[in-house]
């Protein structure tokens, strides 16, 4: 799962280079091209002068918490429970 948020292109300030795959006929998906890390996806068919954000790569994740959920419908089927799931802060026995 990822999270995103929706900025506006020219608010958005970018540390180093970025490499783009096109991944469909108008989207276009920016990445780190020295790790792989995915950072942005635009569409400027769908979202015009705007970019998605994923908001773990920022230098404060915490900065922008998930307001709303969306694409619900395509989600899989385990992501209703995972707030039941046990949590570990560290891989488990390495705590």
């Amino acid at each position: 799962m990822v999270s995103w948020a929706l900025v506006e292109k020219d608010q958005l300030k970018v540390e180093g280079e970025t490499q783009e795959y096109a991944s469909s006929e108008n989207g276009r998906r920016q990445f780190c091209p020295k790790c792989g890390t995915g950072l942005f996806y635009t569409n400027d068919v769908m979202l015009p002068g705007k970019v998605d954000v994923q908001t773990a790569t920022l230098d404060d994740p915490d900065a922008l918490p998930p307001e709303v959920q969306v694409q619900s419908a395509e989600r899989v089927g385990w992501m209703e429970r995972m707030h039941e799931l046990p949590a570990f802060k560290r891989y488990p026995g390495m705590e």
